[in-house]
């Protein structure tokens, strides 16, 4: 089981301290979300904050592009420290070619959809990347709730990737709490996502704690 607190929800006045301190408290990576206005309606922080992050932590940097054009930013976000990158199939004009270059980068290579696009779009993609990312919420904030229809997704791609034995890693981001961890473990997932249930808290280590032991005890329970 991996946590990887988002730093959307973090404090950016003193974001050095705070990547510092999830990562000594037991986070497995950093996630960060790249947003343009344009896919997702708002904006976020671009390559240089990735560079800032990556010279603080020595954790893996799990970068999510919320960005239309994906394939015209992968060399500036790999060149800036992004160990795992994660595009949208429904923003891409080849999701093959993307994927070949993020891994040809020496990068691991995700992807995802949005709640409302097919899981279609990424399916034939699953034994290609190294990490596919179920989006329990809409690209665009960070404290929204956990969509419940989208167990359904997880344990679709849960059990493909199970089926075919694969190690992909099933990501889920969006909502994500001690419950909602323990049920989306019970379906596969095995990354968890979370914002401000971790940066929102007075000790983070607790709330890392209490995700994976939410998440670990699904897993033995089934």
């Amino acid at each position: 089981m991996e946590i990887a607190p988002s730093i959307l929800s973090a404090d950016f006045r003193a974001l050095e301290r705070e990547v510092k301190a999830v990562q000594d408290a037991g986070a497995d990576r950093i996630h960060c979300d790249i947003m343009d206005g344009h896919f997702a309606p708002n904006l976020s922080f671009g390559p240089i904050v990735i560079e800032a992050v990556k010279k603080s932590v020595s954790i893996p940097l799990d970068v999510h592009l919320m960005i239309s054009n994906p394939e015209k930013y992968i060399a500036n976000y790999c060149d800036a420290g992004a160990d795992i990158l994660t595009v949208h199939a429904e923003t891409c004009s080849s999701l093959e070619n993307v994927i070949d270059e993020i891994r040809g980068r020496g990068v691991r290579a995700g992807v995802t959809v949005n709640p409302d696009k097919p899981l279609d779009l990424i399916f034939d993609y699953i034994d290609k990347v190294d990490q596919v990312l179920i989006m329990s919420v809409y690209a665009g904030f960070s404290g929204q709730k956990f969509i419940p229809e989208m167990t359904d997704r997880i344990k679709k791609i849960g059990d493909e990737i199970s089926e075919r034995g694969l190690s992909t890693d099933l990501q889920v981001d969006g909502g994500i709490n001690d419950k909602t961890a323990t049920v989306c473990a019970g379906f596969g997932a095995n990354v968890f996502v979370a914002g401000s249930y971790v940066f929102g808290a007075q000790d983070y280590r607790e709330r890392i704690e209490a995700l994976r032991n939410a998440a670990e005890k699904s897993i033995a329970r089934n």
